[in-house]
């Protein structure tokens, strides 16, 4: 990683207020280029917290942005931050109509040239597509890493039509967390009281809407740019991660963007910018390749951007399964067309398997808990992220073996057609492509699932007559992937697969496959050796925060343990027959800001299930998160503690939060609610 301390620009910052047409104003950093002529703006607009939670990431970025002649700019959303008003659901239309009240704020400052350009990643490159679907006039492209098209069915919420208990759950249980963080008084004052209380008054969880919503409604609609691609006029340069749920966005977005205003990129990365050094790399000059964006749409600089190919993929070679890997060995690709003429689909007949002895339908009745080896479902590059090795899940699934003769590059989405006869009226299938060596070991390659009442379309819950016999198709994530050859192919079915999939209530009766009728297609990329190379610059950012991590300065901490809790831990009873998973997904922990506020946050997410009993599901998220100010004696935490457990008909979601002032409580609040399963 490179440190630029000198830039082609000097450069100041500032703290700023924003005003929106309904009086209430967002707060709001600005790097900006010492010089007399205007220039364009940068937009990174989310809920995080400039002053403290992302300051360090935003440290890395928009100083360098600044200093290559940007007004580089970061705005808390409204009810987060320092921000005023009241916190709304994620990409509500409020918080979308502030969005484009501040592209156009930015576009009639003095400083600014008005152009405008957002980017983000993950919030930040949601509310960039959705933004952009609005076509503010000053908005002329975007970066958007790491993000969706499609809320309901590539997001944190559902998968295949299932609820995803893993992230749904988990990122609710957060947000709840998150929402109810005060503002600092360093920046607003005496007034920041008062504004917490505001809020805290206005919480809801999250999670009560997004299980009312289990079908693709109106809700999910709502800021799902795959609805009209034409309303987007901004250029967008969409940027992925193959370790990443959101990647297929970047797939759909270069299919269906004008090829004169898009351009994709997909890196073996996971759910971080690709510059910044985070497990598996290799990073890439990241900053670098974003300014040629910029100089192209926003300075009319010819920096040959748009001579790239539509879209650059790494293709990684087979590698032993681990939980993190430092880089991945590949390369990089380039496709001039997506779907691309070099990528052809190759149909794997499951009848004609290696493993197959017959063509009898295969019956599959996972466990319950097979999916305990999934890895985590947002990857941010901690040491158990990624899948171990998956030798353990195939043999809680049906599996079909096909041997790789020659080197076989897969880029794309894979298929799966299955004949499925189920005896019951709900149920889901779940499809693993995984790389088998020599060594027997297993590698998982993509995967995908398919809630068997969502086979007609995920706006509808249809469910199966018991006893029928379908053909049910699915897409399974897209991956790019080199089976060498002796190595085999390995597709693995099951009925289960938590945590990430909240089991239907029937999914202990299982289902049958029929191999004759039974199929998985890879989309197979020809292997050019003379192809144009594709490269890029060494990472490089602006010159880091200095942010001290660590236990507060008078030794507070949220837990106290007598040894470091590890990242993943997998209990089985063998008594009771439960499986519980734990998981602390690491976002930060302590950390002492240079203006002297202390940060101090745990989280452990839980998952439970026994081996036979898909209601038995339990997922729990507890939360602690205290801001200390002890120069100005402020002291305050909230706890969070979130739970979810379903019987046959709903779910059933409990919510507390407890907030403190100088160790009083100023906030108790707790939320029962049943939800009904609709198809869920």
């Amino acid at each position: 990683m490179h440190i630029r301390t000198s830039f082609p620009y000097e450069t100041t910052h500032e703290d700023l207020w924003i005003p929106l047409p309904d009086g209430i104003v967002l707060y709001a950093r600005v790097w900006r280029p010492l010089t007399d002529e205007p220039v364009p703006a940068l937009l990174e607009y989310l809920p995080y917290r400039l002053t403290d939670w992302t300051a360090p990431r935003d440290h890395q970025r928009h100083p360098w942005y600044a200093g290559h002649g940007y007004a580089s700019v970061r705005v808390d959303i409204r009810g987060h931050g320092n921000s005023e008003g009241l916190p709304t659901d994620e990409y509500s239309a409020t918080e979308l109509a502030d969005g484009v009240a501040v592209v156009n704020w930015l576009a009639e400052q003095p400083w600014c040239d008005g152009k405008v350009g957002m980017f983000g990643i993950s919030w930040g490159g949601f509310n960039s597509l959705q933004i952009a679907a609005l076509a503010p006039e000053p908005l002329k492209a975007i970066v958007t890493v790491c993000s969706t098209d499609d809320r309901y069915d590539n997001d944190v919420h559902y998968m295949g039509g299932s609820v995803l208990a893993v992230d749904m759950h988990a990122w609710a249980a957060t947000m709840l967390a998150f929402v109810c963080r005060p503002p600092d008084p360093l920046y607003v004052g005496k007034a920041w009281r008062d504004m917490w209380l505001e809020r805290l008054e206005a919480v809801d969880p999250f999670v009560h809407t997004w299980l009312a919503h289990q079908t693709r409604d109106d809700y999910w609609r709502q800021g799902s740019v795959c609805e009209d691609y034409g309303a987007i006029d901004a250029a967008v340069l969409a940027v992925g991660g193959w370790h990443d749920p959101y990647r297929d966005t970047v797939l759909r977005l270069v299919e269906h963007l004008p090829a004169d205003r898009v351009r994709g990129l997909i890196g073996p990365w996971s759910h971080q910018y690709p510059d910044r050094g985070l497990p598996p790399g290799p990073a890439i000059g990241f900053l670098q390749e974003t300014l040629r964006w910029w100089d192209h749409w926003l300075k009319g600089i010819d920096s040959g951007v748009m001579r790239e190919p539509l879209l650059r993929s790494y293709i990684s070679d087979s590698h032993p399964p681990a939980t993190v890997y430092e880089t991945l060995p590949g390369r990089w690709v380039g496709e001039s067309a997506w779907p691309s003429p070099g990528v052809t689909g190759v149909s794997y007949a499951l009848a004609d398997s290696a493993m197959s002895h017959s063509t009898a339908p295969v019956l599959i009745r996972s466990p319950q808990h097979t999916g305990v080896d999934a890895g985590r479902f947002l990857p941010f590059g901690n040491d158990a992220d990624l899948p171990p090795d998956q030798r353990e899940e195939n043999a809680r699934s049906a599996c079909f073996e096909f041997e790789v003769g020659e080197e076989t590059w897969v880029l794309g989405r894979p298929r799966v057609r299955l004949r499925v006869t189920c005896g019951a009226p709900s149920g889901q299938v779940v499809a693993r492509v995984c790389d088998i060596a020599l060594d027997g070991s297993s590698t998982l390659v993509t995967r995908g699932a398919l809630n068997l009442s969502a086979r007609h379309g995920r706006h509808q819950a249809v469910p199966w007559t018991p006893g029928a016999t379908e053909d049910v198709e699915f897409e399974l994530n897209g991956i790019g992937h080199a089976f060498p050859p002796g190595h085999r192919i390995r597709l693995a079915v099951s009925s289960a697969y938590w945590p990430w999939i909240w089991p239907q209530p029937d999914s202990a009766a299982g289902f049958t496959i029929d191999p004759a009728g039974s199929f998985l297609e890879l989309p197979v990329r020809a292997r050019v050796l003379d192809e144009r190379a594709i490269t890029f610059e060494e990472p490089e950012q602006s010159d880091p925060m200095n942010v001290a991590r660590g236990l507060a300065a008078d030794g507070w901490s949220p837990i106290t343990l007598d040894e470091p809790r590890p990242e993943r831990l997998v209990v089985r009873d063998v008594t009771k027959g439960e499986w519980r998973l734990e998981v602390d997904p690491r976002y930060g922990g302590t950390r002492v800001y240079p203006d002297g506020l202390e940060f101090t946050e745990d989280a452990l997410e839980t998952y439970t299930i026994q081996e036979t009993d898909p209601l038995s599901a339990r997922t729990r998220s507890d939360w602690s998160i205290r801001l200390h100010r002890p120069d100005l004696a402020w002291d305050t935490t909230i706890r969070a503690r979130s739970e979810i457990t379903c019987d046959e008909e709903s779910f059933f979601a409990s919510n507390e939060v407890i907030c403190t002032e100088g160790g009083e409580a100023v906030f108790h609040r707790t939320w029962v609610k049943r939800i009904p399963r609709s198809a869920g």
